[in-house]
This record gives structure tokens, C-alpha cells and sequence, in this order.
């Protein structure tokens, strides 16, 4: 019988929480902050690499800019995580930009306005049934 939870979607969840707490806490750089939020975390089944995927709750802040500021310091954090996490190998981090929210909110406007002008369209349908 499977295991409801692998071992190394356990390691993520531990991993997410973990990285979000430490960014908060111990990431000193004034252009990270506290904008960063760790959306998920996906670890590979050697626990050697782990992809984390983060948003940022500041449309202007740089993208590529926050990518190339926590992969520098993904040797500190994985430091932090190696005292944290029961482990014997923490994986080594990559930072990723999660665009699913992004991806999400650009579908739902675009269904939106289609709803929007299918109901235009119906209304100017009715409206001109009615003129003849």
C-alpha cells in the first residue's frame, strides 16, 4: 500500500517553511526584504537539489534581480537549513520565479472580459430584436 506522503514531498513542505522563515529572518538585503513568499518547493528523489519557487508581493520589484540575490545566498540558507533540519544532506537550492499567479490572474481577467462581451453582445441582440 503507498504512503499517503513520500519522503521527499515531507523534505519540500519542511523545506518551504524552513526557507520562508529564514528569508524573513536572516536575509539582510534591503531589495528582498520581506516581499518575498516561498510558494512552493519541489526536491529531487536523491535530496541532492531542491527547485523553490517564490512570488513577490511588489510588482516593481526586479524579478531577475531577487532570482541572482537568493541563489547567492543559497549557501547561507542551506548553512541555516543543515542546523535546523534533522538531515544528513540538505540539497542545494535553486531559486526559481513562480509565475502561476501571474499566469492565473491574466486567464481570469481574460475570462472576465469575455464574459463581459458575451453579455454586451446578448444585450445588443435583445435590444435590437426589440426595435423591429
Amino acid at each position: 500500500m503507498p504512503r499517503e506522503f513520500s519522503r521527499t514531498r515531507r523534505v519540500a513542505e519542511q523545506l518551504q517553511r524552513e526557507l520562508a522563515q529564514l528569508i524573513r529572518e536572516e536575509i539582510k538585503d534591503p531589495r528582498v526584504g520581506n516581499m518575498v513568499t516561498i510558494s512552493a518547493a519541489e526536491v529531487s528523489r536523491d535530496f541532492g537539489h531542491a527547485k523553490v519557487y517564490f512570488t513577490l508581493l511588489d510588482d516593481n520589484q526586479d524579478r531577475e534581480k531577487t532570482v541572482e540575490i537568493l541563489n547567492q545566498a543559497a549557501g547561507f540558507l542551506r548553512h541555516e537549513l543543515g542546523r535546523r533540519m534533522m538531515m544528513r544532506t540538505i540539497p542545494q537550492l535553486h531559486f526559481h520565479y513562480d509565475e502561476s499567479i501571474e499566469r492565473g490572474t491574466h486567464l481570469s481577467s481574460l475570462i472576465d472580459r469575455a464574459i463581459a462581451s458575451d453579455l454586451e453582445r446578448s444585450s445588443d441582440e435583445q435590444d435590437s430584436g426589440k426595435e423591429e
